[in-house]
């Protein structure tokens, strides 16, 4: 019989309740305790998933009780939580971004290297299944656009809190390699409002695009290789063209549960996979990430006039 892995749910606001819970709680290898500090949310919660044990005080989660830890705070306390869960040596998977700086996420990946403790960060696209479809041929060419309406807003913000799925997508389709970067910002009333970045790996390019002021809603991934093309919209309906057939449906994926179709569940298993195998994830390469969106960060303050 599997022992269960002890783990620590830290904050339980929509990620946790849509996202994460629905997949930590239909697993049975698992044992759940769910921390946040307002005790009227954490017993909603808690009796919404079967009541596993629940605490409001963050010390709690330090005393050698648990095999690993999701951190689903605010982005203002990834910093102080991530720091006292390594520091214990408990292995983290912290939503995106890492940090709200990237001094700080750097300090805190070197935090967990010099501890050898498990630090992984929420990139669920990468676990997205229709997009690990995409990288199953060569890739010339990737290009990712997600869009918002009416949503120009400060320059950190935006990046970190949403663009920063556009950067790590790309990197995650491109071969791994040195980058060259390139950012161009357009801003409206004092907000950034759209930002395209270029990526050059080897051979290969990559063009991501946001604009969070136009018309629509969507997120559309293409990948274009030696005699194909492959589309994924909304991280759902799968498109394809081989030679000069021209794009065709190959799936609309409208059955299979949220949390797997967006690649939380996979995110999750290849994360207590590690914890129960004893072996470390690290997050540099999500480090990378990070040091891409400070640079489209200083880009965007420069157009502002900052």
């Amino acid at each position: 019989m599997t022992t269960a892995l002890r783990v620590g749910v830290v904050g339980l606001g929509d990620i946790a309740r849509k996202a994460y819970l629905p997949v930590l709680t239909a697993r049975a290898d698992v044992e759940l305790t769910l921390m946040t500090r307002d005790p009227t949310r954490l017993a909603d919660v808690a009796r919404r998933h079967g009541d596993p044990r629940g605490t409001t005080r963050f010390e709690d989660l330090l005393d050698g009780s648990l095999d690993a830890a999701l951190v689903h705070a605010s982005t203002d306390a990834h910093v102080e939580l991530v720091e006292q869960l390594l520091t214990a040596g408990v292995p983290v998977l912290v939503d995106k971004p890492l940090a709200p700086e990237l001094a700080q996420a750097t300090r805190l990946v070197e935090l967990a290297e010099e501890r050898g403790v498990s630090l992984a960060v929420g990139f669920n696209r990468r676990f997205c299944p229709a997009h690990v479809a995409l990288t199953h041929e060569p890739v010339s060419v990737a290009l990712v656009q997600k869009h918002r309406s009416g949503l120009p807003e400060e320059p950190r913000r935006f990046v970190l809190d949403d663009f920063i799925h556009v950067v790590d997508t790309l990197r995650y389709l491109l071969p791994a390699g040195k980058e060259e970067v390139s950012v161009w910002c357009t801003t409206q009333d004092a907000l950034l409002a759209t930002v395209t970045l270029a990526l050059r790996v080897g051979a290969s390019t990559g063009l991501g695009v946001m604009h969070r002021v136009g018309g629509a809603i969507e997120e559309v991934v293409e990948v274009l290789g030696p005699g194909y093309q492959r589309r994924v919209v909304d991280l759902a309906e799968e498109w394809r063209a081989d030679g000069s057939d021209g794009l065709r449906l190959l799936r609309r994926d409208s059955w299979t549960d949220v949390p797997t179709v967006r690649g939380f569940s996979a995110m999750v298993d290849a994360f207590l996979s590690s914890v129960r195998a004893g072996e470390v994830v690290s997050a540099r390469d999500a480090l990378r990430t990070h040091e891409i969106c400070e640079q489209v960060v200083r880009t965007a303050d420069t157009e502002l006039g900052r």
